[in-house]
């Protein structure tokens, strides 16, 4: 007999409005493995991330103390009448692991933990606990290194010019100007002459100026602290990781500093004591340099029944990464490091291995950076959490993914205004029946192409061996279309990006972040909004000043952000709805000035498609047109940046960088949160870049990328070591044919399936 606890099997959403969502319900089923489709933009992960686990950690927050709560990520509660039914959700994207040097796969996973009491237990000669193989604890890491396993000498011509004073700009560092507060302390410090050459200086005053310790000195009436210029420059740009630094400081840091292998541990990171320490021929900082699956052969030979069980857990992890697909990483490679896509399955082997059962697995976009082969094996994973009785939601756009849902809930019919609304719900057999974008698009296929373009000379790489690459020499054909591929791991971005990205009439675009504020958005980052402003003030007869939130015209009680940030101590701080400007970051004053109708404001709330129709001028049309062309007319030309997805960012980069003259593009997987129907869309835009006379050279794993190639340059056979060489070069029409690599295997069977 069924009792009421048996009644909860629908996650029920209604009401649901956050961002573009409009007002939508829907019920989810729980245990069940249901995938969220629709265009870019089309509000699936407003539903997914901005509602249901945003709600689901909400309140499991609230749950905790005030005094706890004061430590954890403010949530707002999201725009939705309600929602029932919520179980614990854990959400796995793609967010980089931290910019922490000191944080590997080993620590991530908490392999390098188990290692580390493996040898404490069984290596010889016994060095103590675990805590003195650990290289992020006083008692196990190097000293001279500090645990990082690298020591940096500073270019001191890179930091000054001998040749001038302070006060005429000696110091180079950026940000480091003569009116430069820091610039101000050295001044009047007493320690140098402000007017003297630093080629002048004694002994002393150059000790001092470069080397002195923190130390108080006395400016005027007040007790400043004075520290040398190479103390501070390690301190507030050395100490931290590289990825975290912006683009200018990080081009000064390369400029400036050397980083080479720490002469005491050789990189290992370790004292001398812990790397003695070894089980068979082998210490710690051998196995974590191991290619993981590599390892996993290593710990399975070990028979001792007194670390029986921590053996088994140590294996479990090892053997979930192997199938996960990141058998060809290492345990101490820096977490930094990952691509979105790696980051996000490290994080998975976390939940293999769980107990618990009915949690809302969440994950965004998890074939990223797969190669069809791997997809497999993503998907098996994806149903084993499922089998074990647990939710799993998963917002995706590859048809291999969609297939093997349960249940599917695809969102649209467009993007941005035009999206937002539940357009189907069912399983994958009605969804092929169904009339939407995505059912549409669920069997289509690109074909191979009927005859290949010319290649108008070649590229040539020659012995390449960064990373995993055994000695690859290449031709890659110049005017054409050349697809890179092959599994992930196997050498194509330490190919192109090593050797081909370094080139100076090259234009890499990536998927990293955009450097910049909340205040930051497409319009300021094409540089758009300048156009805007000089169409508003020309109309109104009035300085462009007025029309930029950063400036003159900016709401004063918001500062131009449009919310106001109140720090509620303890409790988690909330963001409100300006009340001054009513959130349109502007004054009153400005937002009576109009163009063609419109304020500042609601020409920002325009999607680039709208602002495309909207603007006769010549240099905005020119801008908007970019932007879509490369997919983005959904996007408002006031929204955050930091809201962009990273298939988003790049394709707004991409914008930017169509305006400049360049005979080489590089595109490392541009079909990232593309939906099927976009997809084509992105082929006619490297066909036109192609057309123009360009190169274009695109890392991808996408098959219709592949069958669209007049080149296919294909790597492997496998991942790691057990990848880093050609293993195919031709046209796509050849490798279906003729090759029998994991990818000849899959393109074959994606082109002719019925």
């Amino acid at each position: 007999m069924g009792t009421a606890a048996d009644s909860h099997d629908m996650i029920q959403v209604r009401g649901a409005r956050a961002n573009n969502l409009k007002d939508i319900s829907v019920d989810i089923p729980k245990r069940r493995l249901t995938v969220f489709t629709g265009v870019s933009g089309s509000g699936k992960s407003s539903l997914v991330f901005g509602t249901i686990a945003a709600e689901s950690q909400r309140l499991i927050n609230e749950t905790y103390t005030a005094f706890l709560q004061s430590f954890m990520p403010s949530i707002g509660r999201p725009d939705v009448d309600g929602l029932r039914n919520l179980s614990a959700a854990i959400v796995v994207d793609q967010e980089r692991m931290g910019a922490n040097s000191r944080s590997t796969v080993g620590t991530a996973t908490d392999a390098h933990t188990m290692l580390r009491i493996l040898f404490s237990r069984l290596g010889t000669p016994h060095v103590g606990t675990s805590g003195a193989f650990s290289f992020n604890l006083p008692e196990g890491m190097c000293a001279e290194c500090e645990g990082l396993g690298r020591v940096s000498t500073i270019d001191l011509d890179e930091l000054v010019d001998r040749d001038k004073s302070l006060n005429e700009g000696a110091i180079k560092v950026p940000g480091f100007t003569p009116d430069n507060w820091y610039v101000q302390v050295y001044a009047a410090s007493g320690f140098v002459d402000p007017d003297a050459k630093l080629r002048d200086y004694t002994d002393q005053q150059w000790a001092d100026f470069l080397h002195r310790e923190n130390t108080k000195v006395k400016v005027g009436k007040n007790n400043l602290s004075y520290e040398g210029l190479v103390v501070k420059v390690q301190r507030l740009y050395l100490g931290k990781d590289r990825e975290s630094l912006q683009a200018h400081i990080r081009a000064f840091v390369d400029r400036a500093v050397t980083f080479t292998a720490c002469p005491s541990c050789g990189g290992a990171r370790l004292n001398q004591a812990a790397l003695s320490s070894r089980i068979g021929d082998a210490n710690i900082a051998d196995c974590s340099a191991m290619q993981i699956s590599d390892l996993a052969d290593w710990v399975a030979k070990i028979e001792d029944e007194s670390v029986a069980p921590m053996i088994a857990g140590l294996r479990d992890t090892l053997d979930s990464l192997v199938e996960i697909g990141l058998g060809y990483l290492s345990l101490d490679r820096q977490s930094a490091t990952l691509s979105g896509g790696e980051a996000q399955r490290v994080k998975m082997v976390r939940h293999l291995g769980s107990a618990l059962t009915d949690v809302t697995y969440v994950f965004d976009e998890p074939t990223v950076g797969l190669h069809p082969h791997d997809i497999q094996r993503m998907n098996d994973l994806l149903l084993r959490l499922r089998d074990k009785g647990n939710t799993v939601l998963v917002v995706e756009h590859k048809p291999e993914t969609i297939e093997i849902a349960d249940h599917v809930v695809d969102l649209g019919p467009g993007a941005g205004r035009h999206g937002g609304e539940i357009c189907f719900t069912g399983d994958v057999a009605a969804l092929r029946a169904a009339d939407t974008p995505t059912g549409r698009h669920l069997d289509h296929r690109a074909r191979l192409r009927p005859e290949t373009r010319t290649p108008t000379g070649q590229l040539t790489i020659t012995d390449a061996t960064l990373h995993n690459l055994h000695n690859v020499s290449v031709d890659i054909p110049l005017g054409v279309l050349t697809v890179v591929t092959g599994v992930a791991g196997s050498g194509k971005s330490s190919l192109i990006h090593g050797s081909v990205a370094t080139r100076d009439d090259v234009v890499t675009v990536d998927q990293s972040a955009i450097r910049g504020s909340r205040r930051s958005n497409p319009a300021t980052y094409t540089g758009l909004l300048d156009a805007v402003r000089a169409a508003f003030a020309k109309a109104n007869r009035v300085k462009p000043a007025l029309f930029s939130a950063n400036s003159e015209g900016a709401c004063p009680a918001c500062k131009g952000l449009g919310v106001i940030y109140t720090d509620l101590a303890m409790m988690a701080g909330v963001a409100t709805t300006c009340e001054e400007c009513g959130g349109k970051r502007f004054t009153a004053e400005v937002l009576g000035h109009k163009l063609r109708g419109k304020d500042i404001s609601e020409v920002l709330a325009m999607p680039v498609a709208e602002a495309r129709d909207f603007f006769t001028e010549k240099q905005a049309r020119t801008v908007l047109d970019r932007l879509v062309d490369v997919g983005l007319g959904y996007l408002s030309l006031g929204q955050p940046l930091n809201t962009l997805s990273g298939g988003e960012r790049q394709r707004l980069k991409l914008a930017i960088h169509m305006g400049e003259k360049a005979s080489t593009y590089v595109l490392d997987e541009p079909t990232t949160g593309l939906h099927l129907a976009d997809v084509d869309k992105l082929l006619a835009l490297l066909d036109r870049l192609v057309d123009d006379g360009n190169t274009v050279i695109v890392i991808e794993h996408h098959q219709a990328v592949m069958a669209h190639a007049d080149w296919i340059i294909d790597l492997g056979p496998g991942a790691g070591h057990d990848g880093g060489r050609v293993v195919f070069t031709g046209s796509p029409a050849d490798l279906v044919a003729d090759a029998d690599t994991l990818t000849a295997r899959h393109l074959r069977a994606y082109v002719t399936r019925p």
